[in-house]
């Protein structure tokens, strides 16, 4: 099975558990590739090359991805949530080719306003990113330029989250990899922490709370 086509299928098998147990569903979005010449003119723009995964990624499968869903209200789940995942509550994300541009132009005020102490170790965590997604609270998923060529994904938090600086996949694709086998849970860092033991080891997408997390919702993935 192809990259591609295990991200496809583990989002489908999340969405369809999702709403078993009562929850919303927007569905998901993958759009059409990029062309070399539009990664060219975004990677001018930005004035830097985009990470090898994500470029990748964009010319062999979709610009832009987006995906929504939510879990019912605690009272209304007929099965409570287990207590190592109770604060679990949605999953929606979107990233795309053309809108990184303006991501990255958010981070960087965060960086340059507020963040701009290189010499503290919170701010410094800000530095040398490059912004894919915005949490919707002030917070990011970025990429982490002091590692050249294909960097990991990072979280910044913008107000003292546990999750700041967590490394959530090496790379990428790896990280789409380790994400889609949870559901895409978050993106905020109090969702996704469960699923990590420490700001190191990237989303452990069967570790634990995975398995647990997938038990749950009855999902049986390859």
């Amino acid at each position: 099975m192809s990259t591609w086509r295990s991200w496809e299928d583990n989002i489908k098998a999340f969405l369809q558990a999702i709403q078993r147990i009562g929850g919303e569903v927007d569905g998901y979005l993958f759009k059409a590739p990029a062309n070399v010449q539009l990664i060219h003119e975004v990677e001018e723009k930005l004035g830097i090359k985009l990470p090898v995964s994500f470029t990748k990624t964009v010319i062999e499968f979709s610009s832009g991805m987006e995906m929504n869903w939510s879990l019912p209200d605690d009272e209304e789940l007929e099965v409570p949530l287990p207590t190592e995942l109770r604060g679990i509550f949605a999953g929606n994300f979107s990233w795309s080719l053309k809108d990184i541009i303006i991501i990255e132009q958010d981070r960087k005020s965060w960086e340059l306003e507020v963040f701009s102490n290189f010499e503290d170790d919170y701010d410094r965590i800000w530095h040398n990113k490059l912004g894919l997604m915005e949490v919707g609270n002030g917070d990011y998923i970025a990429f982490d330029l002091s590692i050249q060529v294909d960097p990991p994904i990072v979280y910044l938090s913008h107000d003292g989250g546990e999750g700041h600086g967590y490394i959530l996949g090496d790379n990428f694709i790896d990280f789409m990899n380790r994400w889609t086998r949870i559901g895409c849970v978050g993106c905020e860092d109090w969702q996704l922490i469960p699923f990590m033991n420490d700001s190191s080891t990237g989303i452990l997408a069967d570790g634990e709370n995975a398995i647990q997390w997938r038990k749950y919702l009855k999902v049986q993935l390859p």
